[in-house]
């Protein structure tokens, strides 16, 4: 398949190769670092050997299913400009309901300098979120891998938005500290989903706890039940989670001991995070 010469035979070729025009134009858009709107007015314009070659490679990785979030590197979440590579997860704009809620205590509850911290941090999308529109939170970072660690390290450093980083399993390199507020999106789909496939660019330990749990709740269990040793009192725990999967996790918010169990839900209006207050 010979590499496109124009704007116009690129798009063409990208249509020809079964891809959605407007995912088309995003990667040209990209590749040339032009709006859309100067696509359109200028589809007669050449291209370099070495971006032609590479946007044909880019379209066929589009063509097979690769997330466009990896082939541009980026993606947008609560206002923010992200990186993102396939070592990370790529922020859903469901997500954006577990930063709003935390955004919402932390503005009406935490005075002063709360600590926070974002468990399974992947890119770095939820804290640096919450650091951006709360900049007086000590907001920390934490997850198991370091290449997605590096990943958040990164953003925050092109964000200007310094936070607190750590690595390792879940409360492991915490050593006893609380905070005010602590939030994650942990992996949650259950082991054998059949959605799973569809998700196979992404890291698949930031997707399921693993291929033998059925039901996908073995972490968000593991933070429930460990939450209240690094807990403040008076403080929230909030939890991204299955559309299915909220009675579980209220149920075992409760069982923990946890007060005023509640939801939120998505821009679908779908079940998405379900939090609790450690008791006073």
């Amino acid at each position: 398949m010979t590499a496109p010469s124009d704007v116009s035979t690129a798009l063409q070729l990208a249509q020809a190769m079964g891809l959605d025009r407007l995912d088309a134009q995003l990667l040209l858009g990209h590749a040339l670092q032009r709006k859309r709107a100067w696509l359109i007015s200028h589809d007669d314009a050449p291209l370099a050997a070495e971006v032609a070659e590479n946007l044909l490679q880019q379209f066929r990785q589009r063509a097979e299913g690769m997330p466009l979030a990896y082939l541009t590197g980026e993606k947008e979440f609560h206002g923010l400009r992200l990186r993102v590579t396939p070592d990370t997860l790529i922020p859903r704009p469901d997500t954006e309901t577990l930063v709003d809620w935390a955004l919402e205590i932390l503005r009406t509850e935490c005075p002063g300098l709360p600590r926070v911290i974002d468990l399974g941090t992947g890119s770095g999308a939820i804290a640096l979120a919450i650091k951006a529109s709360h900049p007086q939170a000590d907001v920390h970072a934490l997850d198991f891998s370091p290449a997605a660690l590096a990943v958040a390290q990164a953003n925050s450093r092109e964000l200007n938005l310094p936070l607190q980083f750590h690595q390792g399993s879940w409360w492991e390199p915490l050593d006893g500290q609380r905070f005010a507020l602590i939030v994650s999106n942990p992996p949650y789909i259950a082991g054998q989903d059949e959605h799973l496939p569809a998700l196979r660019f992404e890291p698949l330990s930031a997707l399921t706890p693993g291929r033998d749990d059925a039901t996908g709740m073995r972490d968000l269990l593991t933070l429930i039940n460990e939450a209240p040793e690094h807990l403040l009192p008076g403080a929230w725990l909030l939890l991204e989670h299955g559309y299915d999967q909220a009675p579980a996790v209220a149920a075992a918010l409760q069982a923990r001991g946890f007060a005023d169990v509640s939801l939120r839900r998505d821009l679908g209006e779908q079940p998405r995070v379900t939090g609790g207050r450690w008791p006073a």
